[in-house]
């Protein structure tokens, strides 16, 4: 397994407090449409997905990419 499919490794307290810079909701763990981590918006109007690179959360708006609700 390389770095980049191993799942995101943030303490829980960290967790607790990150949410989405663009809606404030929280975050949840995901998986990129390559297999890459990636933390998940979960709002249901405006999901987000941000990249996770090196076990860091890339916590920017012009980094993230609309998650296909279906």
């Amino acid at each position: 397994m390389d770095a980049s499919s191993e799942p995101t490794t943030i303490d829980p307290w960290v967790r607790d407090i990150l949410r989405c810079p663009v809606t404030g909701a929280p975050l949840v763990d995901g998986v990129g449409p390559t297999g890459e981590p990636e933390l998940v918006s979960t709002d249901p109007e405006q999901p987000l997905a941000y990249p996770v690179r090196d076990g860091v959360p890339v916590l920017l708006a012009d980094e993230a990419r609309v998650v296909d609700p279906g």
